[in-house]
């Protein structure tokens, strides 16, 4: 479920834009009447809006946030003015082709995608950038890491809920061989079964893995692989039993110690807010003993506090 709260009663589109436009005159900005605005409405809205103030003012919405705002406040309201798959195509596209190269962002975003999204994704990637996705992750991935990711965008998965549970047990024999069982890792097994597999299908192998081997698959790739490889799959693994679970232990990852990793905080507060945040911070609370509003107010402050804040919902 969403944490997104839009008003029961909204202003048209038109209005909106010519709120905002008013927000921007004059010396200075107010940035909580682009907040109260902007961070209250959903995907289809925000698009709305954006066709109406090109209409009024000729000039892109997003352009003029970009030289009202700055810093982290500024980034969080650039990515959270796209569309879900637009969204992702520039995360991806930055984190593998920007000044900065973050190849764990990624990961976690590719391997953290349902089948059909990562569909939709690489054809609005192909169209913003004209190269394909698959082109920037040969370029600038390795190993076996290139080859799970690969693999992963382009296999065709299967999204219903069914299992073939002798199946399961098949796989998870195999991944016992290619793993514990052997000298070495045979990590193209891993790569297929992880690329192939649904994510049902890999949740039921899972819990074969645990039932046989007295050991959980989860810990199994932790000893046999490295680096972000590993981290591949973990994320693919964690999303097939439990996505709520993944993104809570990475929003506790990007605020733990010293400093904290804003980019990964935008990045999966954005993206999960009109998603399933609210299963995120159930999540958080279960793990970390905490409410994730709190430990964002912590990690944060200002305007940009306050916008993430609001995409967050009731602090509970």
């Amino acid at each position: 479920m969403a944490t997104l709260i839009i008003p029961p009663v909204l202003t048209s589109p038109r209005d909106d834009a010519a709120q905002l436009y008013k927000a921007f005159k004059g010396f200075g900005c107010d940035t909580a009447s682009i907040i109260n605005i902007l961070a209250h409405r959903d995907a289809t809205q925000r698009g709305l809006i954006q066709q109406e103030y090109r209409l009024m003012y000729s000039e892109e919405l997003s352009n003029r946030l970009s030289r009202e705002l700055s810093g982290d406040n500024k980034k969080a309201f650039l990515l959270w003015m796209h569309d879900p798959a637009v969204r992702d195509a520039t995360i991806v596209r930055q984190a593998l082709s920007g000044v900065v190269v973050d190849l764990r962002a990624a990961t976690e975003v590719i391997c953290s995608r349902t089948p059909s999204q990562i569909q939709y994704f690489k054809q609005i990637y192909y169209t913003m950038n004209g190269v394909y996705l698959e082109h920037d992750i040969e370029s600038r991935t390795s190993d076996d890491h290139k080859k799970l990711l690969l693999s992963y965008v382009g296999t065709i998965r299967y999204e219903g809920p069914e299992v073939d549970s002798a199946l399961a047990e098949r796989d998870a024999k195999a991944l016992y061989k290619a793993g514990e069982k052997r000298w070495g890792t045979d990590e193209k097994t891993f790569i297929r079964i992880f690329t192939e597999s649904s994510r049902a299908h890999l949740a039921a192998v899972s819990y074969a893995y645990k039932s046989k081997y007295k050991n959980k698959l989860r810990s199994a790739v932790k000893s046999e692989t490295s680096g972000l490889f590993r981290f591949g799959l973990l994320s693919i693994l964690r999303c097939a039993k439990n996505p709520a679970s993944f993104f809570a232990k990475q929003l506790h990852k990007a605020m733990k110690g010293l400093g904290t990793n804003d980019a990964a905080l935008i990045r999966i507060i954005v993206t999960r807010a009109e998603i399933d945040m609210q299963y995120i911070k159930a999540e958080y609370r279960k793990k970390y003993k905490k409410c994730l509003n709190d430990a964002v107010y912590s990690e944060t402050s200002g305007n940009y506090r306050t916008f993430l804040l609001s995409l967050l919902g009731p602090n509970y």
